[in-house]
């Protein structure tokens, strides 16, 4: 593939935008290229400025579960767009998504739509303190939230790739004192997370996860871990916060805590309700929902908050995932059965004589490679559990993919997801492609590192 006009737009963009991006990853750093920049996506594939054409497994970081343009999308956003873009006051659209999302959501009383995922989890944050009169908070290591000052200590995403440091510390600009209340605990580990309890229960607000940690890789923890830190910290009055602005809406329509029938106090979405639009939101429990202003005392504003654009985009992709009894998730789930079949029976013996393997991780439709010594078979949970050799592996898959037209995120952290434009043939042509990739890379743990 040629990347002329790519080139010279990033050369444009460097020199304007720092860094030359306007989220880090995009940068492609960590997969050693330089990035190609896309001009539209239709159904299961983008297109880039040079006008390659590439089979998407990124679908927009997550949020593009119906795939690219879905006409009922783009219609109703258009109609909401011909009627103005934004009017900082209330619209009926806003009220509409709220009733349709909460007739669904059992765990959930009341929803506030701002317009990120970030912006959800501040609030959440913010209203918790609010709430319990409390100022510390406990995240999990390899949970990202966003970028807000408070969590960005040990957190996933992009920070896992930047100047090849894994996190240990917040980003710089952000004080200490501000990251002073956030306690950092490893994921997976009742005994710690129960001594910290014993510890700080007083002064604790809020526990934050992700139910789903699919930000530093695909963490997947048992469900007995997260009953465990539900039930402990909300016998103690602290606030549990589900971070769901991946797996919500992902995971069947009430996402992870809909699954399993948990109810958490708190639960934070992204993109995914506005249709791909930036929009987020909080919901939960009413009585802590209530203290949220003009309602309440917890201050929390947004002249573009239940933008139009975005509710009425959300309003129609979410009547898509809901409709006949969630068609959507069972073609979803097929696909995601299927490639899990492809992979271990085409995939999986190709390394009988390698030192590594590749482990398929899946939960539903989100996938991630998970690479492994040979003969290793633990499920990995935590991010000190990611081989160090995986970085490199996976930018030489990367780069070898994209040459094939196929998109994945430009990070070895960082999950792929299945789209219900996808069809099975997309499949077979990831699968082989990837089995042409990895005959050409190296067997030896020696010759990678």
């Amino acid at each position: 593939m040629e990347h002329r006009k790519s080139l010279r737009l990033w050369k444009r963009a460097l020199a304007a935008i720092p860094g030359g991006v306007n989220s880090p990853v995009r940068a492609f750093g960590s997969v050693g290229i330089d990035p190609v920049f896309i001009k539209s996506g239709k159904g299961t594939y983008v297109y880039d400025v040079d006008d390659n054409k590439y089979l998407d497994f990124l679908s927009s970081w997550g949020p593009l579960i119906l795939g690219h343009a879905p006409r009922k999308v783009v219609k109703a956003t258009r109609k909401a767009a011909l009627q103005g873009s934004t009017f900082g006051a209330v619209t009926e659209l806003e009220v509409e998504l709220a009733e349709f999302i909460l007739a669904k959501l059992p765990f959930a009383d009341k929803i506030r739509f701002v317009n990120s995922g970030t912006e959800a989890v501040m609030t959440a944050l913010r209203l918790a303190r609010g709430v319990t009169g409390r100022d510390k908070i406990i995240k999990f290591e390899g949970c990202y939230h966003g970028h807000s000052d408070a969590l960005l200590a040990k957190a996933g995403s992009g920070l896992l790739t930047l100047s090849g440091n894994i996190a240990e510390a917040s980003s710089p600009g952000v004080p200490e004192e501000i990251v002073q209340n956030t306690l950092v605990l490893p994921l997976d580990n009742k005994v710690v997370f129960e001594e910290t309890l014993k510890k700080h229960a007083t002064s604790i607000a809020a526990v934050i996860i992700e139910p789903v940690p699919a930000n530093a890789g695909l963490l997947l923890q048992t469900r007995e871990f997260i009953e465990f830190i539900l039930k402990s910290a909300q016998a103690k009055g602290i606030l549990v916060i589900f971070d769901e602005v991946i797996s919500g809406f992902r995971l069947g329509f009430s996402g992870y805590s809909g699954r399993e029938k948990f109810s958490p106090d708190l639960i934070t979405y992204g993109k995914i309700i506005g249709g791909g639009l930036p929009v987020g939101a909080i919901a939960g429990k009413k009585h802590v929902m209530d203290s949220l202003a003009p309602q309440g005392p917890v201050y929390q504003a947004g002249t573009l908050s239940g933008n139009p654009l975005a509710m009425a985009a959300g309003l129609a992709a979410l009547k898509a995932l809901s409709r006949k009894n969630g068609e959507v998730y069972r073609n979803l789930r097929e696909k995601a059965e299927y490639l899990k079949k492809s992979f271990t029976e085409e995939i999986s013996p190709l390394f009988s004589s390698y030192e590594w393997q590749i482990r398929l991780v899946q939960e539903e439709s989100l996938f991630w490679f998970s690479f492994q010594q040979k003969g290793e078979t633990k499920t990995v949970r935590n991010v000190q559990d990611i081989e160090p050799f995986s970085a490199k592996l996976y930018a030489k898959i990367f780069r070898s993919l994209l040459d094939l037209g196929i998109y994945i995120a430009p990070s070895a952290y960082e999950v792929g997801f299945l789209n219900d434009a996808m069809v099975f043939k997309d499949i077979d042509f990831f699968i082989r492609s990837l089995k042409k990739v990895i005959t050409g890379l190296p067997k030896a743990l020696r010759e990678i590192s």
